[in-house]
């Protein structure tokens, strides 16, 4: 039995400011924008090329035996690039504020790229949730 990672919830506390950044901002694809009783609106979008989704939720009641996430608690969020610095390129033409590459090291972060698997950018949504976006050596269907 296959147990896939499809969605992921993002609690935000204006889903269409959220929506916009994600869509406008990241790149990411609408899949879902419906509201499906009062007041409960879904919004699911998927980062190019992936397979899992986000959920913006606000004012969602969490599922049985779940606590709710504040608006901008998600945090460590992590996408993979093949090419970290056309990555980083694209999301500040778009006008995310994205930190700059770094790599961990001996001595703890440090700029620039480092060995494989070692380059890294970091990124906030107008919320504050944490993203990662990480180098990967080659796209994840030939990995």
């Amino acid at each position: 039995m296959e147990w896939t990672l499809e969605v992921v919830t993002v609690p935000v506390t204006d889903q269409d400011r959220a929506k916009r950044f994600y869509e406008e901002q990241c790149g990411f694809k609408t899949d879902v924008d419906s509201q499906v009783a009062e007041g409960v609106r879904i919004i699911q979008l998927t980062p190019p090329g992936s397979r899992c989704s986000i959920a913006l939720v606000h004012g969602l009641p969490p599922a049985p035996g779940q606590s709710a996430m504040a608006p901008g608690s998600l945090q460590g969020l992590q996408l993979c690039v093949v090419d970290i610095e056309a990555a980083h390129a694209e999301l500040v033409r778009r006008g995310v504020e994205v930190g700059p590459v770094q790599h961990l090291g001996a001595e703890g972060w440090t700029e620039g790229r480092g060995e494989t698997w070692n380059s890294f950018m970091f990124f906030k949504d107008p919320d504050g949730n944490g993203w990662t976006v990480q180098e990967a050596p080659s796209p994840l269907g030939t990995r």
